[in-house]
């Protein structure tokens, strides 16, 4: 069995290291310093448990943990927090294995064993609390797990049973429904058709072409997404609003 630890702290990586090599001496235990090292660490080594940092610089827990969700055989999945009691019990209800730091023998033993996958519907229900929500989506294709910023994204159009995320000079294909992405990002991102949500910050104009209907500008991107008649109005008041 492979456990890979995920923390930026060097002592609290050796602490879990020593707790695991009492419990588990027969595991493989790896590390990685940062959400973005534990994705590739992921690709190469497909551990079977990862020990996860909620609170890293850069990419976080919740995200590392989204991203581990896009894979075909996601491992399970501990956190670990700096939380209070208080918060750390809330953070519980929601079914997911949580470590207080520092963390306890007692809490990793029983935390080894009802460990599981975490969910979408558990990591929407972190995100709308307290923890932060995604800064990026990914997605597992052939070249591995591939990462596009939040930010960078222009527009998001569904096709088929897939979603495409659009930026500049660049598309990532994700599985996450256009429904719960409209939903996740409704402050940043604003639905104009049945199949597509488009990045407010980024929309250069709304346009009427010669047929009479409408569609979006983006900046950095040649596509630009139809407005259906039914959104229309929507579209027209967020505007006017932003």
């Amino acid at each position: 069995m492979k456990i890979l630890l995920v923390d930026d702290e060097p002592l609290a990586r050796e602490r879990l290291r020593r707790l695991l090599h009492r419990l588990r001496p027969e595991a493989v235990v790896i590390e990685a310093d940062s959400g973005k090292a534990a994705l590739a660490v992921m690709a190469q080594d497909d551990p079977a448990l990862v020990l996860l940092d909620v609170r890293m610089p850069g990419m976080d827990g919740i995200e590392v943990a989204a991203a581990l969700d896009c894979l075909p055989a996601p491992p399970a999945v501990i956190f670990c927090t700096a939380y209070d009691e208080y918060a750390l019990e809330a953070l519980r209800h929601q079914a997911v294995a949580y470590l207080l730091k520092p963390v306890r023998e007692v809490e990793l033993a029983r935390a080894l064993a009802t460990a599981g996958r975490v969910n979408r519907v558990q990591l929407a229900a972190l995100s709308d609390g307290e923890l932060p929500g995604r800064s990026q989506v990914s997605s597992q294709g052939h070249r591995g797990l591939e990462t596009l910023p939040i930010a960078d994204v222009r527009c998001f159009v569904a096709e088929q049973k897939y979603v495409t995320a659009f930026a500049p000079q660049r598309e990532l294909l994700i599985q996450d429904p256009l429904k719960d992405l409209e939903q996740e990002f409704a402050a940043d991102f604003l639905r104009v058709h049945r199949n597509a949500l488009v990045a407010l910050r980024h929309i250069r104009r709304l346009r009427r072409d010669a047929d009479g209907s409408w569609s979006v500008e983006l900046d950095g991107i040649a596509l630009q997404p139809q407005v259906s008649r039914r959104h229309l109005a929507e579209v027209k008041a967020r505007l006017q609003q932003a």
